[in-house]
């Protein structure tokens, strides 16, 4: 039996403020983005990034990567697919795709490790998993 594919879509309007002077949404936001789609996915399991750190667990991210392949631009109207690829005992891959209306505008990937508040890595809570 196939695993369960853990995916899921937030849209949201790009503010000025995430722009530069061409106004293009400066690079660095396309990663505040896709910690959005990490956020809302966990919360449409019924979890909150909250809960996970009050009860000791923190997912840090250690690793992240962008392709950019059309500029967003301010009030563009995006869509974020972001997608689970992998989980072990200890991390969670991401993949991620930025879209406005069926345009690709740039696609990733994070993997986040879970430690604990001194740093050490530790098992995902079975929640997550």
């Amino acid at each position: 039996m196939e695993p369960e594919t853990i995916s899921g879509e937030i849209e949201f309007r790009v503010r000025y403020a995430e722009t530069d002077q061409m106004g293009f949404v400066h690079h660095a936001n396309y990663l505040v983005y896709f910690e959005m789609g990490r956020v809302e996915l966990l919360r449409a399991r019924g979890l909150s990034y909250r809960d996970l750190e009050e009860a000791g667990y923190l997912l840090v991210v250690v690793k992240a990567r962008i392709r950019y392949v059309k500029p967003a631009r301010y009030d563009d109207l995006l869509r974020l697919r972001t997608t689970v690829t992998r989980a072990t005992a200890a991390r969670i891959d991401h993949h991620y795709e930025l879209y406005r209306g069926d345009e690709l505008l740039a696609e990733g990937d994070t993997t986040l490790a879970c430690v604990d508040r001194n740093g050490n890595v530790q098992r995902i809570p079975e929640v997550l998993r």
